[in-house]
């Protein structure tokens, strides 16, 4: 018999904290899933085009520190369902530019505000002072 190991997986910080981005996601999940038909990175290339305007994939993917061939796949689903368009660029023909369409910009208007509900349902089960330090937190945690 081995000695009892004292890692406490439930300690681990890298496990703990996908744990908690787990959890937190979840409800927010169904919205864009139900609503939309979207998956994870679909969202969230809907997300940083929504915000930050014609971005090609690979500055998505950078941004966003997805797997290009993930990026691909959800801006393929997002020009099936009309959301956001493609453009080669005049300087690289190699290159497209993705922006969103009408709809594109539609449907992400109305999952920001979900976006703000839950993140403010998600807030308001901590203090300020304490939604201020998680988030600066994570922030040093993400750039790491």
């Amino acid at each position: 018999m081995s000695e009892k190991d004292d890692f406490d997986l439930q300690l681990f910080l890298p496990y703990l904290l996908n744990q908690a981005a787990e959890a937190s996601s979840l409800a927010f999940n169904q919205i864009y899933k139900n609503r939309y038909g979207m998956l994870r990175t679909e969202w969230r290339v809907l997300f940083h085009l929504g915000i930050y305007g014609t971005l090609t994939a690979k500055e998505i993917g950078a941004r966003a520190k997805s797997h290009k061939t993930k990026i691909s796949r959800a801006v393929a689903a997002l020009e099936g369902r009309r959301y956001l368009k493609r453009a080669r660029r005049e300087n690289d023909r190699r290159v497209e530019a993705l922006e969103l369409t009408a709809l594109g910009t539609s449907v992400y208007n109305e999952l920001r505000e979900e976006a703000r509900r839950y993140d403010s349902a998600l807030s308001d089960q901590m203090s300020a002072e304490e939604r201020d330090v998680l988030r600066k937190l994570l922030l040093r945690l993400s750039r790491s």
